[in-house]
């Protein structure tokens, strides 16, 4: 069913900060009953904490459930203030029924000069032995400009690693730094047609990867490294989002991948010279609740 912009009725309280706003949303198609609305309630207040103005609400269903749980649909944040001479504000939008990730948006405004950012904190992990800290990944994207960061929340805030990924053109440029190591490399990619080329330097190691798409199944990838090494991987579409991935190395291993829809299966096989030394066979399936 589509839903209908023509249709959509809204009905507005009063002003007044604190009171609800309620939404029927009409949908195209014929219906026994009232399944057709979807009556959504939104709320929303303010307060001031010093010189940050904050504001907060909650968006939920209205339909009439046994599933209370199932009601809130969003809870979003928003405090502005000004620094300097920026006036900042940053807005978080979570869905009520995946609390896994948050979508952020950052504005500063400092006369005719205006940034906007748009992140998404797409991962927070916990220990659950340990809930005094949490590893976090927040990806930002700001046009063709993106931004991933990874960083650890205990007692303090640090940051382990950070990229950032421009595209021009044809070409992708991706520096990264690992604070950790305190090494920093950068990624330069091409992509043409069937072809693309990938080069990836730090300091003291550099790699170039071509891949080329032999036709609708077929990926053939050789790498080769300044220090002579050299890899080629193949892989193949099995279709119905299965694949099937063969990495050599000579005289190192030869690695298999088999995706076959929620099931992966690897086989590691170390090779000597032009014998195969032994087998390492993983299989493990992805279960979503």
């Amino acid at each position: 069913m589509k839903t209908s912009a023509i249709a959509l009725l809204t009905f507005l309280g009063t002003a007044a900060a604190g009171k609800p706003q309620l939404s029927i949303n009409v949908q195209d198609g014929n219906f026994a009953d009232l399944g057709g609305l979807d009556p959504t309630i939104s709320w929303g207040s303010s307060t001031t904490s010093g010189d940050i103005d904050i504001e907060y609400g909650i968006e939920a269903s209205a339909t009439p459930t046994a599933d209370i749980a199932s009601l809130p649909r969003k809870i979003w944040g928003k405090a502005s203030t000004s620094v300097g001479d920026w006036g900042v504000s940053a807005r978080a939008d979570l869905d009520a029924q995946d609390l896994s990730s948050a979508d952020i948006e950052v504005d500063a405004v400092n006369g005719d000069l205006s940034i906007h950012l748009e992140a998404n904190a797409a991962r927070a992990d916990l220990d659950a032995q340990d809930l005094s800290s949490a590893d976090i990944e927040v990806d930002a994207v700001n046009g063709d400009l993106s931004i991933h960061l990874e960083a650890n929340a205990g007692e303090g805030f640090s940051v382990n690693k950070i990229e950032a990924t421009k595209v021009v053109d044809e070409f992708t440029v991706t520096p990264r730094y690992d604070l950790t190591t305190e090494s920093a490399d950068v990624v330069i990619a091409y992509a043409s047609g069937d072809t693309s080329v990938e080069v990836t330097a730090s300091k003291d190691d550099q790699s170039v990867t071509i891949t080329q798409k032999v036709d609708d199944d077929n990926t053939v990838s050789p790498t080769i490294t300044s220090s002579g090494d050299i890899s080629v991987e193949w892989e193949r579409s099995l279709g119905d989002d299965s694949s099937l991935t063969t990495t050599f190395k000579p005289d190192d291993s030869i690695d298999v991948e088999w995706k076959d829809a929620a099931w992966t299966a690897t086989v590691n096989m170390p090779v000597d010279g032009t014998d195969i030394t032994g087998a390492n066979v993983s299989i493990k399936r992805e279960v979503n609740f």
